[in-house]
């Protein structure tokens, strides 16, 4: 529908209301997300109060602002605002030198199970780890593996794959040591 048919059908003043509920909801729209905003220490506000450059606030610049709140500890800090020394059904404070709560110990039997199951995986990739290593000296052949088909005449080629392949033990051995480092502790830890 055309303009000249919109304003016959609804007359210049229906028209006219038209456009001006339009332009005041536009303006509305504008004044909502275009108001300032203030920082007043690490709070941002659009309503600083009466009194801003009091409270010590001061009015952003620039463009768009977004702030991204972020997560509070279960806990809690103590003298934290709304924590009156952990009182009024917040989560307990964490045990000093981070032990643990009664609520969030373990039976000892429970354990004794979680550190067996702990070596027993440990142990298997502790023999894959091994199995690994030993493929990748014997590819690697004290750095002289026989060279492929299309090596035989590019010699940078078999350089690099001797490269690669010395780089393959490497990084095995280091499993293999991360691993034993591993089963160790749960050692000290008897």
């Amino acid at each position: 529908m055309s303009l000249q048919q919109n304003i016959r059908r609804w007359g210049k003043a229906g028209m006219a209301t038209a456009w001006a509920a339009a332009v005041w909801c536009a303006a509305g729209a504008a004044w909502a997300q275009g108001g300032a905003i203030w920082r007043c220490g690490n709070e941002y506000t659009n309503n600083p109060g009466p009194n801003p450059a009091a409270r010590g606030c001061r009015e952003m610049q620039g463009g768009n602002l977004t702030i991204v709140e972020g997560t509070r500890p279960a806990g809690g800090a103590a003298g934290a605002p709304g924590n009156a020394g952990g009182a009024g059904g917040a989560a307990p404070a964490a045990a000093p030198n981070g032990a643990r709560s009664p609520a969030e110990r373990v039976e000892p039997d429970q354990q004794r199970q979680r550190d067996a199951e702990a070596r027993r995986i440990l142990e298997q990739e502790l023999r894959r780890a091994e199995e690994r290593l030993a493929q990748a000296r014997a590819d690697y052949a004290d750095g002289k593996p026989p060279r492929l088909a299309n090596e035989r005449t590019d010699s940078p080629r078999y350089t690099a794959r001797v490269e690669e392949l010395r780089t393959r033990v490497e990084r095995a051995e280091a499993d293999v040591a991360a691993i034993r480092r591993e089963i160790g502790r749960l050692d000290g830890g008897r």
